[in-house]
């Protein structure tokens, strides 16, 4: 490959973020030349984004940071409609007003990735198009350039069909509006290139053809991997859920000890993709070999944390982290929660669920089983085991733990 004229795509590809480009000489030309407007689209269906979020959110960083502009399309018009890909069911429909509060929740972890004072960075909502379309005008003007035969044959369509399970109609469409939507923003704002997941390759060439149609200039494609780490496991899931970046659904403690916990063979990737650290610093980290190689977690722990949390809540956990597993002492900081009833007695199980260590009864059991459950340190045995105000230490907690490395404090009220 010849050497990349502009920093936003050397950048890009030297920290691993390049999966697929439309025409990587054309926009390595574009990005050279001038300032570039780009966007990544979001659907609005919770109230936080997960990790799964993080790596098209960090090329919109870099973007940003080498001197471009980023576009953060926040999907309260295709929301309404639900996007189909990689599911088996029709998606829930929500509420109008549960998916403003879903906006407006995460637009708190993109205010940390991306300055958005002085237009440097554009916040759009696509119901502001999408919901004034005039329906015998869209299929006249936009739905004649689409090709049933070429929709049936995308993945979010044919995987659907080929399990014989329902695809609604409205689902259908939903490739239609994502198209369009790329076509409105060059319109609006001389956007020329959509980032997102290898995923959403297709819906993103879509975009570019029905541009072509309808007259817009040269549009551009870029896909980032999918990440699984090492061991092929999907990214961003654990025994309790998923890894929320809002620290009211997962606390910065938890995140960190998330990054904590990641394989050796995947440090060096991850901190390239997840922290802003200089290179000549990652080869560093990831040249530790031995028992060292934590030391390169911990960092990537931190740096990833302070990104989402702040510094402060980062190199917090790192201290109760230390203090719980290099001291042994029972850190205050821990995550914590209230438990009720404990005078009449409380079902162990239910109290792992509660402390959200493990997501239902039957995984609690499961951990049982393989003696990845502890109460105050000591292995659980029992799945019908109850916690009483016998087992409060003098710290006035109740100790839950999952595996070496998750640790809940049961507060009693």
């Amino acid at each position: 490959m010849t050497a990349l004229k502009s920093d936003f795509l050397r950048t890009l590809t030297e920290r691993g973020f390049i999966h697929q480009v439309s025409d990587l000489e054309g926009l390595d030309e574009k990005a050279a030349s001038g300032r570039l407007t780009a966007y990544v689209g979001v659907d609005l269906t919770a109230s936080s984004l997960h990790i799964g979020h993080l790596v098209p959110i960090m090329m919109l960083h870099w973007l940003q940071k080498t001197g471009h502009r980023p576009i953060t399309l926040m999907g309260g018009g295709t929301t309404r409609v639900g996007d189909p890909s990689g599911r088996d069911e029709t998606r829930r429909i929500l509420p109008i007003e549960q998916i403003e509060a879903n906006k407006n929740s995460i637009l708190r972890v993109y205010d940390k990735f991306i300055d958005y004072t002085d237009e440097r960075a554009i916040l759009v909502d696509n119901a502001e198009w999408l919901t004034k379309l005039n329906y015998i005008e869209m299929l006249r003007d936009i739905g004649r350039h689409f090709s049933v035969n070429r929709m049936m044959s995308f993945d979010s369509v044919k995987l659907r069909l080929d399990r014989e399970q329902e695809l609604s109609f409205i689902e259908f469409n939903y490739m239609i509006l994502q198209a369009y939507d790329f076509v409105e923003l060059s319109r609006r704002y001389d956007c020329v290139l959509q980032m997102g997941g290898s995923d959403q390759w297709g819906n993103i060439i879509n975009g570019i053809d029905l541009g072509r149609r309808m007259g817009t200039p040269q549009l551009y494609a870029l896909t980032c991997p999918l990440l699984t780490t090492a061991s092929g496991a999907k990214m961003g899931k654990t025994a309790a859920g998923a890894v929320w970046l809002n620290d009211d659904m997962l606390s910065a403690y938890d995140y960190w000890q998330y990054w904590r916990n990641t394989e050796d063979a995947d440090v060096e990737r991850f901190l390239k993709l997840f922290t802003t650290l200089p290179l000549d610093e990652i080869a560093r980290l990831a040249a530790l070999g031995g028992s060292e190689i934590n030391e390169a977690k911990k960092r990537l722990a931190t740096e990833a944390t302070a990104l989402v949390h702040g510094r402060d809540k980062a190199e917090a956990a790192e201290e109760t982290a230390r203090k719980t597993f290099e001291e042994g002492t029972l850190a205050g900081d821990l995550p914590s929660f209230e438990l009720a009833g404990l005078s009449e007695g409380v079902g162990l199980l239910n109290a792992f669920v509660q402390a959200g260590l493990v997501p239902s009864t039957s995984e609690a059991r499961r951990q049982i089983a393989s003696g990845g459950l502890r109460v105050n340190d000591v292995a659980v045995s029992d799945p019908k085991a109850v916690l009483s105000k016998g087992d409060v230490t003098a710290d006035g907690v109740i100790k839950l733990s999952l595996g070496k490395k998750k640790h809940v404090l049961a507060r009693p009220v």
